[in-house]
């Protein structure tokens, strides 16, 4: 289901990342629920809540990078 904010997102996520890494998760996380909501639109049979996290993740990953101290930082 979309996130309305990013005080709705998983614990893990609201834990690990800094707040502009958050909202990067959410926007990217709302639109690849939609994109993705055809099964035929997505691989391996995965559903639509497991795809939009892989690709909220992956967005943030454009963005920021986790560091030796375990934390996630801004690349630029």
């Amino acid at each position: 289901m979309p996130y309305n904010s990013i005080d709705e997102l998983p614990e893990g996520v609201q834990n690990a990342l800094p707040k502009h890494a958050q909202d990067i998760y959410k926007e990217a996380f709302n639109s690849a629920h939609e994109q993705y909501k055809d099964p035929e639109d997505r691989r391996d049979d995965a559903d639509r809540e497991e795809v939009a996290h892989r690709v909220a993740w992956s967005a943030v990953k454009l963005k920021y990078e986790k560091d030796d101290d375990g934390k996630w930082h801004s690349m630029g």
